[in-house]
């Protein structure tokens, strides 16, 4: 892999780490499902700008409508709805560390639904990784960014959950639809589902820039400037040395969570991250079973 290609992914990985953030600070001022409409419609404008590049990029045959709304439902509808809520009782750094046993699960979900074997290791991975994310929510100390850590962590995993459904379905679409079309499908039809969201939740009395600055972020960085790297790299690599940077989301926000939102995780979760880490790292060691993983969507971590 080239330094062009690495860069892109360190700073695809950065974005989609820094998101957490942006999140974080957005739903504790503003309803999340406001927050979340808001996200979709500045990524559906940017997305019209691009008319050209992804309308395109489809072959439609009969029935896909059913596999297209099991997509939109997964993500962004059910995916942001946990995640938004999660954001509002856990930290943006324990969020983002839930995020490290997602490919994880999809090796699990390619198991149960596409029959792909998964190995002993992979299994040990994933039994290691789960223990660490529970003794981290276990373990965290309420406080103002996490008032109820169990509950945002277990909103976050059903996050997780809803990627994998996700990450499978858009497995079978990507041989007829491009994945920049598929994003945009996400994103127009997300306005839909969360403008009767929106309006239902109480307006904000006042919003200020920097908050419509993170949204800003989400809408067109997070969506649409990490998927153009993360492309970009896979353009130039095999889709196997991409799949591992995935890995790195986590790391970016615990880093970024500290810098600007000064959150601290104490002893234990430490403990508890390092053994979320571990586990990820036996699950890597091997091989097989890993083309699901391999394959996971930008889409299903942001």
């Amino acid at each position: 892999m080239d330094w062009r290609a690495r860069l892109a992914l360190l700073l695809a990985m950065a974005i989609w780490g820094s998101s957490f953030i942006a999140l974080k600070v957005a739903v504790d001022t503003i309803h999340p499902m406001q927050v979340i409409f808001l996200r979709m419609l500045i990524g559906s404008i940017t997305f019209l700008l691009l008319l050209p590049l992804w309308r395109r990029g489809f072959n439609y045959q009969a029935g896909d409508w059913k596999w297209l709304a099991a997509m939109v439902l997964f993500e962004p509808c059910l995916y942001f709805i946990f995640e938004s809520l999660a954001l509002k009782y856990t930290s943006a750094g324990q969020a983002g560390m839930v995020t490290s046993i997602l490919p994880l699960l999809v090796a699990i979900g390619a198991w149960l639904m596409l029959k792909e074997r998964i190995s002993n290791h992979q299994w040990l991975g994933f039994l290691i990784a789960f223990a660490g994310v529970v003794w981290m929510s276990w373990g965290s100390d309420i406080s103002s960014h996490a008032p109820n850590p169990l509950l945002g962590n277990s909103l976050e995993l059903m996050a997780m959950i809803c990627a994998v459904g996700y990450t499978l379905v858009v497995k079978k679409l990507t041989d007829r639809y491009s994945p920049l079309f598929l994003t945009a499908i996400q994103t127009l039809f997300g306005v839909i589902f969360f403008l009767p969201l929106a309006l239902l939740a109480p307006l904000p009395e006042q919003v200020s820039w920097e908050v419509m600055g993170y949204i800003t972020y989400l809408g067109i960085f997070s969506t649409l400037g990490a998927y153009g790297l993360y492309n970009y790299a896979l353009s130039r690599t095999h889709a196997s040395h991409v799949g591992a940077y995935v890995n790195l989301i986590p790391v970016f926000t615990l880093l970024f969570a500290f810098i600007l939102l000064n959150e601290v995780l104490n002893t234990q979760q430490w403990l508890a991250v390092l053994l979320v880490f571990t586990g990820v790292a036996v699950s890597q060691r091997s091989r097989r079973g890993r083309k699901a993983l391999d394959q996971i969507p930008p889409g299903a971590v942001s």
